[in-house]
């Protein structure tokens, strides 16, 4: 995201879970871990599933292994398949030189431009993977395979090590998640919103010391609120970002058999 406002006024929402107001200063994000943070979520374009891809190439269930230093998520790539009411999925860490292209299709859809805006040359998308693979592991770039087929860009990441908690009243483990979905398809029908159920389970069940699974959409991308609402996740504050103001979700693990 363009660098636009950095306001820390953590908005204007009221939440009685969010009473614990932890800015972290650039030093202290600094001390934590060493690196940068990720991006934005929303909606996404392409081809329709299946194209292009080999059987056999994401086989389903297929172990993929996490870039070094990524202890700070638990080893996402490590985490195994989820079961969804769509299919399976599986969180499948990106490699560059296998899935540059098609995330490069995916981001200059003009319906994810508006958002990501990591629309252009192959090497703008190049540069944004390449900083989370070679970084500390604070973020983890990965394709959603959902039976055996990639349908889906994320990104898991530490929000407490973010220069995100520097907006929001942050705790320590705070995961963050970020959902592109790249088939037309694959849009306007709910799944977005049964996987970010999916997922956010699934953060909490390999990361036990997470409490919470967080998210900031654009307050503009009304498609990717409602999403994460009807996914499980509470509406906490509107807040200030650079570039853009912001919608924070949470799914708490103490109230994910009530949402």
């Amino acid at each position: 995201m363009p660098p636009t406002d950095e306001s820390t006024d953590p908005g204007t929402g009221t939440d009685c879970e969010d009473t614990l107001d932890l800015r972290l200063s650039d030093e202290l994000i600094a001390l934590f871990a060493r690196g940068a943070g990720p991006g934005d979520e929303t909606g996404g374009g392409g081809s329709a599933r299946g194209q292009e891809w080999g059987p056999g190439r994401y086989a389903e269930g297929a172990a993929d292994p996490t870039p070094d230093g990524s202890d700070l998520l638990d080893r996402v790539g490590g985490w195994g398949p989820a079961k969804t009411p769509a299919g399976v999925l599986q969180l499948l860490p990106v490699r560059a030189g296998r899935d540059l292209a098609l995330v490069h299709r995916w981001m200059n859809d003009p319906a994810v431009a508006e958002f990501w805006e990591l629309a252009g040359p192959e090497a703008v998308v190049e540069d944004h993977l390449l900083r989370q693979l070679d970084g500390d592991g604070r973020s983890v770039p990965c394709l959603g395979v959902l039976d055996g087929v990639p349908m889906s860009y994320w990104e898991i990441y530490r929000a407490d090590l973010d220069p995100l908690a520097r907006h929001y009243p942050a705790r320590p483990h705070d995961t963050g998640v970020h959902l592109l979905i790249g088939g037309v398809a694959d849009r306007g029908r709910g799944l977005g919103s049964t996987l970010l159920r999916v997922v956010a389970d699934h953060v909490l069940d390999h990361r036990p010391a997470c409490a919470r699974v967080v998210a900031e959409p654009d307050l503009r991308n009304t498609p990717s609120v409602s999403a994460f609402l009807s996914g499980g996740f509470r509406f906490s504050a509107e807040i200030d970002l650079p570039g853009k103001r912001a919608a924070l979700m949470i799914r708490d693990r103490a109230l994910r058999e009530l949402l």
